[in-house]
Formats: structure tokens, sequence, C-alpha cells
């Protein structure tokens, strides 16, 4: 956090000086590119050469004069009339800029014409000329400044997400027991962008109340009164099952309720395949999709229970646009180990892959999770595979290890994560309190096509 004390106009002379000089940095050069709209991954790349988008050095200068002016000198309180900068050079990472502002001209007023220069380390000019403010006539100070948090995203996963639903007709989805303000206002937000069409199912009074306090209309959608929470749950199911709604999605009741109703095989949604979770993320340093499973309900699978695990990602990545998804069998070695029995799971999920008892996928494994996602760690160790470095989707041994992985890529590695329980008659969404309206949105877009996929028959009808 800084403060920041302004000089005001009657204190600043002709000729005071302020310099500042800065190391740019990575994150530098993808915010300069981010504004200036200029984000052809070529100029992210350290590796492509020395020169990074000469287009951005108008923004680079234009934001470190207006720091230095804003900020420093004559700093809070000012505002900044005009500017008439010429610029020249490029922005280079790792090297050392340094900006120098000169009060030139005083007016009435409280106006300021200041001299502004920029040059880099070699002496070389990137920037010059003037920027006219309006000076603070008053004494101020900024305090507890604190530098937002920005992530850049090599690919906006979720964006695509919710596109590729643009033009499908709407879902007709239970939500079970939407009765407060995050799990109501979810798939609202998802009706406005047609994705769904939803049944709010649960106590009529509590769903109409949480609706009031939101400030949300409600009167378009279809209220299936039920007396608590459990019943809730069952009722969404009974509805799936008697195939009145397409998809499940659940409100504010524990996961534990909803699946209780789920799992029966009499009542429930239960298919020949074992049920599974997988999450989609969206990881701002992967530069493609990531699926996750299972780090939501199956605790200790087995051999048996991994085939299905597997191939309900595999189906999914088929639905999400992945045509043959490469998926690693994670363990914490990447050599069969006797003593490590995912190592011999893994093995075997490869060799089963090979004789088409799981298809659609290349499969690779055991592999520690770096060479799972890193070329660099899978060539160090002269590991020789087509899908090391290049995962789409991690099968984890356990659900221990698996909700670890997930919560580290997102509280970690800022990665958001849209989460889909697969291997039942209808896709279910299953939406936590802390998710943000983007992860519900791609959640139940991811839902959407999955539904679609078994409304046409297509591959992925099966998970």
């Amino acid at each position: 956090m800084n403060s920041f004390t302004n000089v005001i106009f009657d204190e600043i002379e002709i000729g005071k000086t302020l310099t500042v000089s800065r190391t740019i940095s990575r994150h530098d050069i993808e915010s300069l590119t981010f504004v200036s709209g200029d984000i052809d991954e070529a100029h992210l790349d350290e590796e492509k050469g020395p020169d990074y988008v000469p287009s951005t050095e108008p923004v680079a200068a234009e934001a470190f004069f207006s720091y230095l002016l804003n900020r420093r000198l004559p700093g809070p309180g000012t505002t900044i009339l005009a500017h008439d900068l010429t610029f020249e050079g490029h922005i280079v990472m790792g090297e050392t800029f340094t900006a120098t502002i000169t009060a030139k001209e005083k007016r009435t007023g409280g106006l300021i014409v200041f001299d502004c220069r920029c040059a880099n380390q070699a002496g070389n000019m990137i920037a010059s000329g003037t920027a006219t403010v309006s000076a603070p006539l008053k004494r101020m100070t900024y305090t507890d400044l604190a530098t937002p948090e920005v992530i850049f995203r090599r690919t906006d996963v979720f964006a695509r997400l919710i596109k590729t639903c643009e033009g499908m007709p709407p879902v007709v989805c239970a939500v079970a027991y939407p009765c407060d303000h995050a799990s109501l206002l979810g798939p609202l937000e998802s009706a406005k962008r047609n994705l769904i069409n939803p049944v709010l199912v649960g106590p009529e009074a509590k769903i109409r109340e949480a609706a009031q306090a939101a400030g949300a209309d409600i009167s378009p959608y279809r209220i299936v009164d039920t007396e608590h929470s459990h019943a809730a749950a069952e009722k969404a199911v009974a509805m799936a099952r008697a195939g009145e709604v397409e998809a499940l999605m659940k409100g504010s009741l524990h996961t534990d309720e909803l699946m209780a109703a789920v799992v029966p095989s009499a009542t429930g949604l239960r298919t020949a395949r074992r049920i599974s979770h997988v999450f989609v993320m969206d990881v701002p340093a992967y530069p493609r999709m990531l699926l996750v499973t299972d780090a939501a309900i199956n605790i200790s699978p087995g051999l048996k229970e991994k085939v299905d695990i597997v191939q309900n990602a595999i189906d999914l990545s088929h639905v999400l646009g992945i045509d043959l998804p490469k998926v690693a069998i994670l363990s914490a070695v990447e050599t069969v180990n006797t003593d490590i029995p995912s190592t011999l799971e893994a093995a075997s999920l490869c060799k089963m892959a090979d004789r088409k008892q799981i298809t659609g996928g290349i499969l690779d494994g055991p592999l520690a999770f770096d060479n799972a996602v890193s070329e660099q760690a899978a060539r160090t160790k002269k590991i020789d595979s087509p899908v090391a470095g290049r995962a789409d989707v991690l099968i984890v041994p356990d659900l221990e290890a698996g909700n670890m992985l997930a919560k580290q890529l997102q509280y970690l590695a800022g990665a958001d994560a849209a989460g889909i329980v697969l291997g039942t008659r209808v896709p279910i969404v299953l939406t936590s309190r802390a998710d943000s309206v983007r992860t519900r949105l791609a959640s139940t877009a991811v839902m959407a096509l999955v539904a679609h996929a078994k409304r046409r028959g297509a591959p992925g009808k099966d998970i």
C-alpha cells in the first residue's frame, strides 16, 4: 500500500523537476498490450525477440507521465487537461526506462505546463512533449492505495464456451432450492443469456422472499412448491427422470442433499456409467482449457471406477470441442512403482486405451503434474510422450489430490473453475456460494452443451 501527498500550485516553481525510473516487466508488457488492444500472442513471448509491440509506446509513456503527474507532482487533486507528445523507439522487456517531468510554465487559474521526457537505458528518447494540468490549490493526501490485482489470460476459455451456446435453444433446467441471493441470481442471469429456462423448485415463499430481497423478477419462470430442501432435491430429480427437465442445478442446499436424491438406482438418475465430477478450468498461464477429474464425488476410486471417470472426461472433451483430448493420468512419479498403486492404475488405464476399452482420447501415465502441463519439464526429464506438457485432461489419484489441485490452481494461479456432474441421465451443475457470475455462467454453458449433445444424440450423449 502507498500514500501520496500533493504539491500545491503555489509551491511549484518553474524548473521544479521529478525523475522516476522503472524496469519493464512481463506484467507491464501484458498490461500495455491489453490497453492498446494489440494482444497477438507473439508479442507476449520473450522467445520471439527483444522488441515488443511498438504500438504500445504511446500507452506506456502516457501511463508513466500520468502516474508522475497524478500521484507525485503535483499529485493528488491534479487533473490532466491536455498533452502533446511525440513517440519513437520500442518498449523492451527487462530494460529500465526513465521519465522526467519539469514545470515549464505557470498560468492563471492553477494551470501548469510540464515538459515531459521518457528515455530508455541507452539514453534514446521514447517520448517527449508537454502536458497541461490543473494543479491542486489545497493540500491533499491519498492513503492506503493498493495496486489492484490484474490477471491476464492467454485464452478466455469461459468466454468461448458461453459464445458457443449462442443460437442454441435454452435448456429446461430444474434449480433445486434457490432460496438465497447467489443461488437465485445465478440461474436468472443464465436465463437472460438464453442458456436455460429455469424451473425453480423449493418452498415458494422462500423463493419469492429471496427474489424480493434481490430485486429480481421471477414472474416469467415456473415455481414448483416443496416443503423443504430434501423435498426440493427429490422433486427436481423426479422431474428429470420423467423428462420434464433436461438438466439440474444445485441451489442453496448442501451438495450431499442433492446427490442423495441423484444416486439411488430405483429413484435417482444413475446410468450404467460411474457418476463423476469434472472441473473445467480456465488457468491464465495455461494455453488451453484444462479438465480435472474427479475432485468432488469419488473419494478413493479404484481401477474399475477410473475407467468410467476417464471416459466421462473424454466424452465431455468432445462436447467442448476437443476432438482428440490428451489425457494425463497423474501420480507422484513417471514410472510404474509397485509401492504406489496410482502408478499401476495409470499403466492399466493406458493399456486399456490401447485395447479400445477406453476410446476417444490419447492416454499417458503415470505422469507427475509438472510433466503433464509443462513441455519444458517433460523435455528435462526426457519423457517422450504425445501427452506430456500438453494435457487437456488431468486424472487425479483420488478426491483429496484432486480437490487440493483444483483449489491450488484457483487460489494460487488465478484459475476459474466451472464444474459439472456426469454419468447421470441429465447433466448436473454443482454451484458454490463462492462462484463468481462468470464461473456460474461457464458452468451453465458446459451443462447446456452436454444437454444439447444428449438431445441430438451426438458424441458425448452417454455422459
